[in-house]
């Protein structure tokens, strides 16, 4: 047997080390390949533009949901959506608001003038206003609607907003009720001791076959409403000069009240509310909106462009469906799937939040309410202003709405979300908050007593409070004692003024500035006495709210303490801001899904939607 030689020996070995090599190599780089065919795959794709981009309807026809059937189309029952929605959409008021400026503008009213020092308004109506059964719109039509607004007393959505006009009543249970309507802004809570009154739930009843609406009369020399009647002359406070001019007299002077009437609840009724007050739905009461009630059905609302409404030809849309949903999560499947092209009302979890945010048709608006901790300025220390602005300046608003809120709020760095929210007007400075503690005299939080802070019985508004008494102890050195109350032990004693400070929550329902800071700092209300000792030299703000109230007093009271006893009423943010009786936290937030094909509709701070600014652009096609 021949036995190879050396060299064809190493020969083998190394073509056979060659070939192992080209083998790994090939392999190496098939794997090579595969792995990066593998990642492209795998790698996140880029992201849509829109959560659900959907053709659009073929007609002038909007598919809306915002929340469930309205509980009542009664505009004095109308406090939150979706009623709020379907009375604008409905009737119409003095004036409407536009949603992207948030001003007035002409509506049954083509002018209004005030004199007295905005004391006394004058309305004057157009004359081709009219109903859905074709009379005409009169000045007569708003007295009545008011009238009953005065007889249903509490039971009336917002009845604060009728606390300026001279002749009304005051109402009796607004303060019970502010901070559960606030809190209902909030993400999901089952600590909530109750809710804000809403309508009373009425159960569908079905169109006559005609299809048309029962005689109603539209008598104004009673008004029966919630089992009574009202008196036959109307307060002072609102008459009608003629049948085409509305007279106004206020309490106190009110700039922007052209602004609070166009609320739902000024809204004007034909009848005498006899429609409202049944069981059931009643889809046959005369209206004088754009849009009229045709329709009701468990499955929705249809409304179409009304024929008889002044500015017809200026309404786009011909039909529109409203559709109920009985979650967030089978609204959201609908609007992916088409059947829906808007959203709002929505109470969607925070991770869905977190989900939606990329998309171009998700909407996040501050909303238009307010939660706050009032301060007893009839106290010392907190008499001293030095005192609330340093513990206004220690409070971390960021950390609050991102971390106990979840990024489910907004900082409130002022007290309204719509007026200057563009430039903060309080700032969050804790260096300066232990100087003017200081000059207090209170260095680094000595001697200065417990702080004794009320909130309700929420968990979320619990832990907001330990976490600020951690900022007011981490920055101040001042210790909190946190006293948990219902709503009307809170507003027991908040009334009687046995408290520091007290967690409070507005909802602003207007733009109105005087209304809303009327709801804040009441000025009808008398004032807690004020401590009779001397003031010091404090005699102003520092940082940005220098200026604020040029040429008026000092702040009220100025120092430790103060004899002077008379509050200046607050009706502006500036003077909000300078005098610092309450203590700004955060605005909630409201979100809303729309298709990129639905043009005009604009969502704002008040959640007001000019449904005949809608309209639906039929030529848009989604991206190939």
């Amino acid at each position: 047997m021949e036995t190879p030689t050396g060299n064809s020996s190493k020969r083998s070995i190394n073509t056979g080390r060659c070939r192992r090599a080209r083998l790994v190599i090939a392999l190496s780089t098939a794997c090579i390949a595969f792995i990066s065919t593998s990642c492209s795959q795998l790698q996140k794709p880029a992201p849509e533009p829109f959560f659900a981009e959907t053709a659009p309807p073929k007609a002038q026809e909007l598919r809306w949901s915002n929340g469930k059937l309205p509980k009542s189309f009664d505009p004095a029952l109308a406090s939150a959506a979706p009623e709020t929605d379907m009375v604008r959409a409905l009737y119409e008021g003095l004036t409407e608001i536009d949603p992207t400026t948030l001003r007035e503008v002409p509506a049954v009213a083509e002018s209004w003038s005030s004199s007295e020092a905005n004391k006394v308004w004058t309305f004057k109506l157009r004359r081709n206003a009219k109903w859905s059964n074709g009379k005409p719109v009169t000045s007569h039509d708003f007295v009545r609607a008011w009238k009953r607004l005065v007889q249903l007393g509490d039971k009336t959505a917002h009845r604060n907003l009728l606390s300026n006009i001279a002749g009304v009543p005051r109402a009796n249970n607004e303060r019970q009720v502010e901070n559960e309507s606030a809190d209902k802004l909030l993400p999901s809570n089952p600590n909530v001791d109750q809710v804000a009154p809403s309508a009373p739930t009425q159960r569908l009843s079905q169109i006559p076959e005609n299809n048309e609406a029962k005689p109603q009369s539209n008598s104004n020399t009673s008004t029966p409403a919630a089992g009574g009647t009202v008196a036959n002359t109307a307060p002072q406070g609102f008459t009608a000069e003629d049948d085409l001019t509305l007279k106004v007299t206020l309490v106190l002077p009110d700039k922007d009240f052209p602004r609070l009437v166009a609320h739902p609840i000024f809204r004007p009724i034909f009848s005498n509310g006899e429609e409202f007050m049944g069981k059931e739905l009643n889809p046959t009461f005369v209206s004088n909106g754009p849009f009229r009630l045709i329709k009701i059905e468990p499955s929705g609302l249809s409304l179409v462009r009304s024929d008889t409404y002044w500015d017809k030809e200026s309404v786009r849309l011909e039909k529109v469906q409203i559709v109920p949903t009985e979650s967030p999560e089978k609204a959201l499947s609908a609007y992916r799937e088409g059947a829906l092209d808007a959203i709002t009302n929505a109470d969607f979890s925070p991770l869905v939040l977190k989900l939606l945010s990329p998309y171009e048709d998700f909407r996040r608006t501050t909303h238009s309410a307010l939660n706050f901790y009032e301060v007893n300025i009839s106290k010392a220390p907190f008499s001293d202003r030095r005192v609330r602005e340093a513990l206004s300046n220690a409070i971390d608003r960021d950390r609050l709405t991102e971390g106990e809120m979840d990024d489910s709020t907004r900082p409130a760095l002022s007290f309204l979300p719509y007026v200057g929210s563009a430039k903060a007007k309080l700032t969050q400075d804790k260096e300066k908050a232990k100087e003017l503690l200081a000059e207090a005299g209170f260095p680094d939080g000595e001697g200065f007593p417990a702080i004794k802070l009320l909130v309700n019985r929420n968990d979320t508004q619990q832990r907001i409070a330990r976490s600020v008494a951690r900022m007011w102890k981490q920055n101040l050195n001042v210790d909190t004692e946190i006293v948990v109350k219902d709503a009307t032990e809170l507003d027991r004693a908040r009334k009687v003024g046995d408290f520091d400070l007290v967690r409070r929550g507005v909802v602003f329902p207007t733009s109105d500035e005087a209304a809303n800071f009327m709801a804040v700092f009441d000025p009808l209300l008398p004032p807690l006495p004020l401590p009779g000792i001397a003031p010091n030299d404090f005699n102003r703000p520092t940082g940005p709210t220098d200026g604020a109230r040029e040429g008026l007093p000092s702040p009220s009271p100025t120092g430790p303490g103060t004899t002077d006893t008379a509050l200046l009423p607050i009706f502006t943010e500036d003077e909000a801001i300078y005098e610092l009786r309450a203590i700004p936290l955060y605005f909630p937030t409201s979100y809303s899904l729309v298709k990129p094909y639905v043009a005009g509709f604009e969502m704002n701070s008040l959640d007001i939607l000019d449904l005949a600014d809608v309209t639906i652009d039929s030529d848009w096609r989604p991206k190939q």
